[in-house]
């Protein structure tokens, strides 16, 4: 559903032959944020274009390359569009990371291993901050504030990414990772981060 909401979109904003779309989605970096396989790409326009939800406008033919057929959204395709909008707004996934599984058995890593790869995913974290932030300085000028929530969104979550690994580096470290009874936050900073979020809006 993510791959046909995200062709849907970028037809409302005018009208793409398949590869015109895939260059699209690489541009904006959609296959880096979400779960998007580019290769079900032509399967999901296919699939719209059955349904009506998109219709071909013009067919471009090479001597040397396969056609290119054009392709507009629909009344029927918007009315999905709208549908699929609005279901990943009200959807509540649970939050999933790689390192969730191995986290509680990392105190059994050994730490002169474990080490050099935190601090590989810590430079890598680093970059993704950085890379984030001159995104949005880039664009925060020429693109709509929609598209502004979505970098924030990618800066904030990669510092957070960020601060995350370095303390757990630091506890690896100084051989913390098997402590107990040691809470990671104090009690009150604790207790104010649960008041915040118990807060109404």
């Amino acid at each position: 559903m993510s791959m046909k909401l995200a062709i849907l979109g970028l037809l409302l904003e005018g009208d793409y032959h398949p590869y015109e779309i895939r260059i699209k989605m690489k541009d904006r970096g959609m296959d880096r944020y979400t779960k998007l396989q580019m290769g079900s790409l032509y399967y999901a326009v296919d699939r719209l274009a059955e349904d009506r939800c998109i219709e071909a406008v013009e067919t471009i033919h090479s001597d040397s390359r396969p056609d290119k057929t054009i392709y507009r959204i629909t009344d029927a395709g918007r009315k999905l569009f709208e549908q699929l909008l609005l279901k990943k707004f009200r959807d509540i996934e649970p939050v999933h990371h790689p390192l969730y599984i191995a986290l509680p058995f990392s105190r059994h890593a050994d730490p002169a291993v474990l080490a050099p790869i935190l601090q590989s995913r810590i430079r890598d974290a680093e970059h993704r901050v950085n890379h984030a932030y001159q995104l949005y300085e880039e664009h925060k000028h020429i693109v709509p504030r929609s598209a502004q929530h979505l970098m924030i969104g990618l800066y904030e979550h990669a510092r957070t990414d960020l601060n995350w690994l370095k303390r757990l580096h630091e506890d690896l470290v100084q051989g913390k990772l098997g402590t107990i009874g040691e809470p990671l936050f104090p009690e009150d900073a604790s207790d104010e981060e649960d008041r915040g979020a118990n807060s109404s809006l």
